[in-house]
């Protein structure tokens, strides 16, 4: 299947920087919400069977102009939603977070204090992808965010994780991959940048 990974629109805690995981999250904000219509424009010529969110609002509210154009529900899938910050939550220091989801590269059992492990934060979204998959479209559009995205993405296709270091994750921005969770991911596209294999 091919699958439209989507990072949601601009929230009132991107705007401060702050670390807003925890369910149910802020609103989009005026930028947010036209990004979202945006969003729309763009995939709304695709053959989309379905579209997925996570139980963030941010995640629902970017899917509801897509879902209204084409006339689709919104399935929420709660193991889509973003890596939980624990202890760290609403902090404008993004340090020891990023530290923490770093280390699960080599430490997938370490905990963020309060929040999820690499191990536990794997499953919930590799079972939310394979229900995606599952479902028997041949393209779906998932909206997500920005870390989550990161770390399964870079999991899932076994790229070199410097890859994804070295490259921006901005509201709305749209990863495409094919294949499905037993025959592995390709990643197809990073926003506009088409991905090359060798």
């Amino acid at each position: 299947m091919r699958l439209f990974l989507v990072r949601h629109g601009e929230t009132h805690a991107n705007v401060a920087r702050q670390l807003d995981t925890a369910v149910p999250g802020l609103h989009l904000t005026e930028a947010g919400e036209q990004q979202a219509k945006d969003l729309a424009e763009r995939l709304s010529s695709e053959d989309l069977g379905a579209i997925y969110v996570s139980d963030l609002l941010r995640a629902q509210q970017t899917a509801e102009p897509l879902a209204a154009a084409l006339g689709l529900d919104v399935v929420v899938l709660p193991g889509l939603r973003e890596i939980q910050a624990g202890d760290y939550e609403m902090s404008t220091e993004w340090g020891p977070f990023v530290d923490a989801v770093k280390r699960w590269r080599d430490d997938p059992e370490h905990t963020i204090p309060g929040g999820d492990s690499g191990i536990g934060f794997m499953s919930r979204y590799e079972a939310a992808i394979r229900r995606i998959a599952g479902d028997g479209h041949e393209s779906a559009v998932a909206v997500s965010h920005g870390a989550a995205m990161r770390v399964w993405v870079a999991a899932a296709t076994n790229l070199d994780p410097g890859f994804f270091d070295a490259r921006r994750l901005d509201n709305t921005l749209v990863v495409t991959l094919e294949g499905d969770p037993d025959a592995g991911w390709r990643l197809l596209a990073w926003g506009d940048e088409p991905i090359t294999h060798d």
